[in-house]
């Protein structure tokens, strides 16, 4: 029943193209479908159901830490055709598990719709770049797809420290070097010291968990490297001061300089179910100016978010005016924009304004323009 099933699940997950496969005591396989869960028209699945499907997937080593730890994680292949990253873990005394599909074939930067300067922030010789946003707002995607596009463009040294690994990159232009936390390497920060004796162009740190990733990931920034790290924060205002906000009072101010002088930017990132299916991606883009950079010296982050909308010419923009235009482009729902946006309350009155036929503020400058003949 267990080695059938999970061959039958995962089949019915890359063919349906879900994102996630639920296995849980009580109910049969769920599956999460452009966002939305869905269980499957099979048996109600028993405690012995969802041990027999951990085992035959799971790892010894992870099966091991499972039971010490309560939980555990690991990547998986299903044949040539999916990646899984499977978390399994215990619930009410049950086994439980969520597979997430990681796509095999990589998606241009184009294709994913990012905002076109960040091809230019990248190729930068060195710097921090941020992917931020929610868990599973796609920031693992756009960022294998930055790796691919510098992995087919120049001949760099790339390291990426991950946990688990979730795209494989071959070798193309660039040397790929990718370390798994737990099996390669003990800990992020433990992994981002020992990189910079490796001859890094760029280091890919999966999660900036705690303070001293933080720190190490901004000293390999300092020193002539490109780094690219994600957070859980939305918007690159929250970001900037969740990455303070680590440290020690009495250690903040010096922080802030060697951020303002090493970030190079901040990609934050939705990912909102599309009317008529499918899902799109809505990015706010900061782009680390000297004006930026002394905001964040100053702290005066509170600043940030209106230098992003005077920032268009660099190619800034918000997350909620991105998102406010896939609205009006009629691409997706009012309530998904509320439900996403940084700021609800301001963006449900400028929903009713437009819906109210009042000119947004920013269209009735531009039109007095046209009109007046500037």
């Amino acid at each position: 029943m267990g080695t059938i099933l999970i061959d039958k699940l995962l089949q019915t997950v890359v063919t349906q193209g879900a994102s996630d496969l639920h296995i849980a005591v009580g109910q049969p396989p769920v599956l999460r479908l452009h966002g939305r869960m869905r269980k499957l028209e099979t048996k109600v699945l028993t405690g012995d159901d969802t041990v027999s499907l951990m085992k035959s997937i799971s790892p010894e080593r992870c099966q091991q830490e499972l039971q010490e730890m309560g939980g555990s994680d690991f990547g998986f292949a299903f044949g040539t055709q999916a990646r899984f990253r499977v978390s399994i873990f215990k619930q009410k005394g049950n086994i439980g598990m969520v597979l997430r599909q990681i796509p095999t074939s990589m998606l241009t930067m184009e294709q994913l719709g990012l905002p076109s300067v960040c091809k230019d922030l990248i190729m930068r010789p060195r710097g921090l770049f941020l992917v931020t946003g929610p868990t599973g707002s796609g920031k693992s995607t756009s960022l294998a797809s930055m790796i691919n596009y510098l992995n087919e463009t120049v001949d760099h040294h790339i390291i990426t420290i991950e946990d688990p690994i979730e795209f494989y990159h071959e070798h193309k232009k660039s040397t790929v070097n990718q370390r798994e936390v737990g099996v390669d390497v003990p800990s992020f920060a433990e992994a981002i010291r020992r990189a910079l004796r490796q001859d890094p162009d760029v280091i890919l740190v999966g999660e900036m968990r705690d303070l001293e990733t933080i720190e190490a990931a901004i000293t390999a920034a300092e020193t002539g490297h490109v780094v690219f790290g994600t957070l859980h924060t939305t918007g690159a205002q929250g970001t900037v001061n969740r990455i303070i906000d680590v440290f020690p009072t009495s250690q903040q101010d010096q922080i802030r300089t060697q951020l303002s002088t090493s970030i190079i930017g901040i990609l934050s990132q939705a990912l909102l179910p599309k009317i008529g299916g499918g899902r799109v991606a809505a990015h706010e883009l900061l782009v680390v100016t000297s004006a930026i950079a002394n905001l964040i010296r100053e702290n005066k982050t509170f600043r940030i978010n209106s230098s992003i909308q005077t920032g268009a010419k660099y190619g800034m923009q918000l997350l909620d005016d991105h998102m406010f235009r896939l609205w009006k482009d009629g691409i997706v729902n009012k309530e998904e924009v509320l439900v996403k946006a940084n700021a609800p309350d301001e963006m449900r009155l400028r929903l009713q304004r437009a819906d109210a036929g009042l000119a947004d503020e920013d269209e009735k400058d531009e039109k007095e323009e046209k009109g007046h003949g500037h």
